[in-house]
């Protein structure tokens, strides 16, 4: 097959560079998440008569919580031999920016955080820990969406090679400069950040569309389980064409991302199951609320 059909993926890491500083697009990218999630947020608060004043507290909770959980994630699930083996690798720990980050790692220490906003702010202002997840599902779909085209913009966390007339060369990659020294030219691969990160969109496009019309009929727990089925599902299936991103996972029949997915899947099936069986209303006021003070919450739903 002609090389003409395959896509050459040559674009510069960086946005600019002035000096020795660089501006990379995944960093641009990540914090794009970020404020896009946001803006989402004070939509659902506003829909639903949360306080706004509790959506900076959200940002800063959401943002400290993945970059610590997806770096410890990547460390301790990835490289624990090297970050764990010597005081060199154990201080680079705390230096992310010389990459690698897990989205296993930053999904466990999300939950752990919203368990904690939940206790610390959502007794008074009607919502709970269930609540905050299944906001934080929809939001996060987007933002991971985001993160997997920086994955992109870097060349990095694609799959194996391809004939497939979507392939893409990754020639500023490590395995495009190899591969550019054996054979004289790169090979296309599958570019899982795509498939990953248009997943995560349509999913993301899926559940806010979900909520926007049927969020009063719908059940406290729905859209969490199904983003955790959707998500870990498809990176499951995902990471049968991924290279493998460390050496240990040559020798595995299911490699250390799909071990991490699957109780993710199962945990978003226990979702659905606990929603249809408590069947608490999605909505943080309770429609009993509500008619008790008709015009305050008919004015926040619209």
């Amino acid at each position: 097959m002609s090389d003409l059909l395959f896509v050459t993926w040559n674009v510069d890491r960086a946005m600019f560079h002035i000096g020795n500083f660089e501006l990379r697009w995944y960093s641009v990218l990540f914090v794009a998440g970020f404020v896009l999630g946001w803006y989402i947020f004070k939509w659902f608060f506003k829909k639903e008569g949360i306080k706004q004043e509790l959506l900076d507290s959200l940002l800063y909770t959401l943002l400290i919580g993945t970059i610590v959980g997806a770096r410890l994630g990547h460390c301790l699930f990835y490289q624990p031999d090297y970050y764990l083996g010597s005081w060199k690798g154990f201080w680079e720990i705390f230096m992310p920016w010389k990459g690698g980050l897990a989205s296993h790692g930053g999904t466990i220490a999300l939950i752990i955080a919203m368990w904690w906003y939940a206790r610390h702010y959502g007794r008074k202002n009607d919502f709970d820990f269930m609540w905050i997840m299944d906001h934080l599902a929809i939001a996060t779909a987007f933002a991971a969406f985001f993160i997997r085209l920086g994955n992109l913009f870097n060349s990095e966390i694609f799959g194996h090679v391809t004939d497939l007339p979507w392939g893409f060369c990754f020639p500023l990659s490590v395995e495009g400069l190899q591969e550019m020294s054996q054979y004289g030219h790169c090979l296309p691969h599958h570019p899982t950040q795509l498939y990953e990160g248009l997943t995560y969109l349509f999913l993301g496009i899926s559940l806010i569309l979900l909520y926007r019309f049927c969020r009063q009929k719908m059940y406290r727990g729905t859209t969490v389980g199904i983003f955790f089925i959707v998500v870990f599902g498809s990176r499951f299936l995902i990471e049968f064409v991924k290279n493998d991103q460390v050496e240990f996972e040559q020798n595995m029949v299911l490699n250390m991302g799909q071990w991490l997915s699957l109780p993710f899947v199962l945990l978003g099936i226990g979702f659905l199951i606990w929603a249809f069986w408590k069947k608490q209303p999605f909505m943080a006021v309770h429609p009993e609320k509500k008619a008790a003070e008709p015009t305050h919450y008919a004015k926040s739903l619209r």
